[in-house]
């Protein structure tokens, strides 16, 4: 079941990000988000926490900052993006995007086959980003180096 992130799982969701994510910082393009004071939705399965999306509004754009799927492979990513893209919808955005880096093989393949398409890769905007926040890793996913960050986009209108 997805829902609105509420007070009743704030805490959950904030103390899996900073486990996740080492939040509650998170960066995309050189901005610094706050996650644990984002609008957001989370998936709900018999009562436990199994994924999350939150999202920044600005100038008509709907950025989701964070998706996090906690069961693999049960549908969950994609019903938090489109929880998050009816809510931008709603409050009349013409774009929905997100960033990854250039690491997380299986996400660029996910956010391609949802329907985003790629249209910028910021070329060492990790760098800049860990200036911000050290923790990110220098090797992620498959030991692939931690570089780039990859612009997806999908038109909402």
């Amino acid at each position: 079941m997805i829902v609105p992130i509420s007070n009743e799982n704030r805490t959950q969701v904030n103390e899996s990000i900073k486990k996740e994510w080492a939040g509650p910082l998170i960066i995309s393009k050189g901005v610094s988000h706050d996650s644990s004071k984002q609008d957001g939705f989370a998936s709900i399965t018999n009562g436990n926490l199994t994924g999350y999306a939150l999202y920044d509004i600005s100038d008509s754009k709907c950025e989701i900052t964070v998706l996090q799927s906690l069961l693999e492979n049960h549908g969950i990513g994609s019903e938090l993006i489109n929880a998050v893209k009816n809510a931008a919808i709603q409050k009349g955005c013409k774009n929905l995007w997100l960033i990854t880096t250039n690491d997380n093989l299986h996400a660029i393949r996910f956010y391609q086959k949802f329907g985003f398409d790629l249209v910028a890769v910021h070329f060492n905007a990790v760098d800049s980003a860990r200036k911000l926040k050290p923790s990110i890793p220098l090797f992620g996913d498959d030991g692939i180096p931690v570089k780039h960050e990859f612009e997806f986009s999908l038109r909402l209108i």
